[in-house]
């Protein structure tokens, strides 16, 4: 798979030749770690955020979005299903974003009852977390004596790497393939120095953002606030619309019914960065707003929200003195779900 733009690394030309034919290597730890455990988890984190986590099984995997009452988001998270010698899916780990693991503790902590079988727990200082993201992921892994790799799609399964225990996750958090490791942190510089022998080229944190922006995945504080709801995100990846209630639901539901997701967030190719924040305009009236930039090769690529009724991909806007055209980015989706004998609606 090759990226949709071309990224300008400036002197760090190894890392784009490895995210483009090779394998990259991000130290991913900056995002925070969960551990949900007990027999009601699934259910609980099903009730709790917009996907289908009750289904999950040992080995399964998605992503969910946690959102407010009224639908408005709070993060998006990977949710990785594990079971004991008996396979009961019993445990939940979390991936979330960079800052959100002590107030999603904190928000999740508010919905549980005396009864509910559920512990939480945080894991982000005990467990570090890497990510394998270029073609060549699974060769390097094969020469690391790893040759029984998930499937594609957040399925995972615990592997020894040069003699570490590791959970290992296929996917990469966006749109490119590659690995997710998740390792004990007394042993992560080790198993780091494993996986640079064995080929991979390290990424810095600057351009993993850049790298974020590219292929549209919004993250909290920018993309996701309480001021956008995830289908005017394009999380719809992220979202069941057959599991019945959540909170949210309601929201969310209508949203999808009457079609009325009143903004989209868009990729936004510009010949020049300009600052987060600047009003996107069409016609000299504002319709939207800037909520991440970066540079690359040839200009800047740009996230922002625009009001549905400037139109679909492909059609133009002005931010500040530049002219623009709106396109879809690889991760988001906009497509409403439509009901069918198959997949009924909400409950």
């Amino acid at each position: 798979m090759v990226l949709a733009h071309s990224l300008d690394f400036g002197q760090n030309t190894a890392a784009e030749v490895a995210l483009q034919s090779g394998v990259a290597l991000v130290d991913s730890s900056a995002g925070g770690r969960l551990e949900l455990t007990g027999a009601d988890c699934r259910q609980f984190l099903h009730n709790q955020t917009t996907n289908a986590i009750a289904a999950l099984q040992p080995g399964q995997g998605c992503e969910t979005v946690f959102v407010n009452s009224t639908a408005r988001t709070l993060d998006l998270a990977t949710v990785l299903c594990w079971g004991d010698e008996c396979a009961n899916a019993n445990r939940l780990w979390l991936t979330v974003s960079p800052g959100q693991a002590a107030p999603l503790i904190t928000w999740l902590d508010r919905y549980i009852f005396p009864m509910d079988r559920v512990t939480i727990t945080d894991l982000s200082e005990t467990h570090t977390l890497f990510t394998l993201v270029g073609p060549e992921g699974a060769a390097l892994l094969n020469r690391c004596g790893i040759t029984n790799l998930p499937s594609p799609g957040f399925a995972h399964c615990s592997v020894d790497l040069a003699g570490i225990p590791v959970q290992l996750m296929a996917g990469t958090g966006l749109d490119l393939p590659g690995y997710q490791l998740w390792v004990a942190t007394d042993v992560a510089a080790s198993l780091w120095q494993a996986l640079m022998v064995a080929g991979a080229v390290p990424l810095e944190d600057t351009h993993w953002e850049t790298l974020r922006i590219v292929q549209g995945r919004p993250a909290p504080g920018t993309e996701l606030t309480e001021q956008y709801n995830p289908l005017e995100a394009g999380l719809w990846r992220a979202i069941s619309f057959t599991k019945g209630c959540y909170i949210g639901q309601e929201t969310i539901a209508r949203l999808n019914t009457y079609q009325g997701v009143k903004q989209r967030l868009w990729h936004i190719p510009l010949s020049a960065p300009v600052a987060v924040g600047t009003a996107i305009n069409q016609g000299g009236a504002k319709v939207g707003e800037i909520t991440s930039v970066a540079a690359i090769a040839g200009g800047a690529m740009a996230l922002g929200y625009v009001k549905t009724k400037a139109g679909e991909a492909g059609s133009t806007v002005e931010v500040g003195d530049q002219m623009a055209t709106l396109q879809a980015a690889p991760y988001l989706n906009h497509a409403y779900y439509q009901p069918s004998a198959a997949n009924p609606p909400q409950l």
